[in-house]
């Protein structure tokens, strides 16, 4: 039997930290994609985010780092390697 890592459903909202039930307001820059997400989608703790005129790398504590990708969209959530 082989096991298999599935990522968890996002459940926090990465531009407002609020729980998705609450159906707040996603920021006009972030719908626009001029923001980069400042929030981790899976525990709602606040990611250290840095920008470059090439995109942007944020990092969760708990569930590692999160990059754009060319196009500017939520891009690969890779697991940290502490």
């Amino acid at each position: 039997m082989t096991a298999v890592a599935v990522a968890p459903e996002p459940v926090y909202c990465e531009f407002t930290g609020h729980p998705l039930a609450e159906n707040v307001p996603i920021p006009e820059t972030a719908r626009l994609g001029l923001e980069p997400p400042r929030y981790c989608r899976f525990c709602g703790r606040r990611m250290i985010v840095q920008v470059a005129p090439h995109g942007w790398h944020a990092r969760c504590s708990r569930h590692g780092d999160l990059e754009s990708t060319p196009a500017g969209e939520l891009g690969r959530l890779s697991r940290g390697t502490d």
